[in-house]
């Protein structure tokens, strides 16, 4: 059988482990330390206005949200904000990128299964050094082809990464949880996007989903995974 998808591209974070989950815990702790100085709503609504502002300088990931709880705290308490409350951010922080993975459900067993037959990619974004260390510990590195960690997925970028690791986007599949950065621009670039819910999705990453795309799909989880990239394959061959 001459396959129509040759390559398969995973995201990673809330994809194939736990992440946001881990987001949503420190942003609790630290509307806990600055409660005497704003509103649980009105903090967060400053710190996610802070993230959206802060993310062409330090990008997506665990260090850009402690410098950007920083600066929300400096700017909600009027730069009196309590050196030890500095030093609990920043604590927080470490503790997040100390964190041990969490792998999702059937996420092992579909890299696996794509591995089998398909070059296999993980394109995510963030740190370089947590991607890294979540990578090491997932116990799914050996399955992956090429892993990309990337400043921002673009469809230049997906344009890019499938050719440079596969027969170009045109025969290339892309599988996350993000419409806006794993979905959106794969099918921009030519590939299929394959959406696959989380159950908690950071504000930023918010898109509407693609009406009636011909390359787009969604799952409810990746245990469906093989079973829709069979099919895609049996309507192209017949």
């Amino acid at each position: 059988m001459t396959r129509r998808i040759t390559t398969i591209g995973f995201d990673a974070d809330d994809t194939l482990w736990q992440n946001e989950a881990f987001f949503r815990l420190t942003q609790d702790r630290f509307t806990a330390l600055l409660a005497d100085h704003a509103e649980a709503e009105h903090l967060h609504e400053r710190l996610l206005a802070a993230e959206r502002r802060n993310l062409g300088h330090y990008g997506f990931g665990v260090k850009g949200f402690v410098l950007s709880m920083i600066e929300t705290a400096i700017e909600v308490t009027e730069s009196r904000v309590p050196a030890r409350v500095i030093a609990e951010i920043m604590a927080a922080g470490r503790e997040m990128l100390e964190h041990p993975i969490e792998l999702l459900p059937h996420a092992q067993a579909a890299v696996t299964a794509m591995a089998e037959h398909h070059r296999v990619i993980l394109v995510t974004k963030g740190d370089l050094l947590d991607q890294e260390r979540k990578l090491a510990q997932s116990g799914l590195g050996d399955l992956f082809h090429a892993v990309e960690i990337v400043s921002n997925k673009t469809a230049p970028v997906y344009q890019g990464i499938f050719t440079r690791h596969g027969d170009g986007p045109d025969r290339a599949l892309m599988v996350g949880n993000s419409m806006k950065s794993d979905v959106w621009p794969a099918l921009q670039a030519g590939a299929w996007g394959v959406y696959v819910p989380h159950g908690l999705t950071w504000a930023l990453e918010a898109a509407d989903p693609p009406q009636d795309h011909p390359r787009y799909h969604s799952l409810e989880d990746l245990s469906g995974l093989a079973d829709l990239v069979g099919l895609i394959e049996v309507n192209h061959n017949q």
